[in-house]
Order: structure tokens, then sequence, then C-alpha cells
């Protein structure tokens, strides 16, 4: 599915792939199934790339991207804010 419009994609032929709703690039960060905010570069892969991709929204040369096709967005924005509240309230808690 679409990271941003919940489109059903049902493949990945190549980088260039777009959605064909909302036009968001298909092989980005945010559509595999390995992105993982929080994780070292953001993905479950991170053990074996040489390096962060900077725009997890736009398409990137990945060799490990895999298409989420879980059959839901996953809604990477509340994962965010819920990281941000336990490290405020384990800053809280020692006072920082």
């Amino acid at each position: 599915m679409c990271w941003k419009c919940g489109n059903s994609i049902q493949v990945c032929v190549s980088r260039n792939d777009v959605c064909s709703v909302c036009a968001a690039d298909v092989h980005s960060c945010r559509n595999c199934k390995f992105f993982a905010p929080g994780q070292h570069y953001d993905c479950l892969e991170s053990s074996s790339l040489e390096g962060s991709v900077n725009d997890k929204e736009r398409a990137n040369f990945c060799d490990y991207f895999k298409l989420n096709c879980s059959g839901s967005v996953k809604d990477f924005d509340s994962i965010k804010q819920k990281q941000a509240q336990a490290k405020n309230a384990f800053n809280a808690l020692f006072g920082d």
C-alpha cells in the first residue's frame, strides 16, 4: 500500500514507479517493509547498509527494498509521537 494515500500497490517494478493515485515514489523507505523509525538509519536492514537515505519519502537505489504489502498503512507519525512521549517521560523522571 502507498504510505501517503493508502492506495493498493500490486508490484514495484523499478525505481521510477509512482503511485497511480497520489504520484508518491513507490521505491522509497516509507513504502519498504524494513522501514522502522527509531532504528539505526530507520531501517531493520541497517546492519547491511553503507549509509543512510536522507529523504525517506523519495525514490532511492537501496538494494534491500521490499514493498510493504502488509495490507495496511503504518502510522509512522504515531510511532514518532509515542517515542517522543517516552523520551519526555524518561527525562522528566531524572529531572532533565
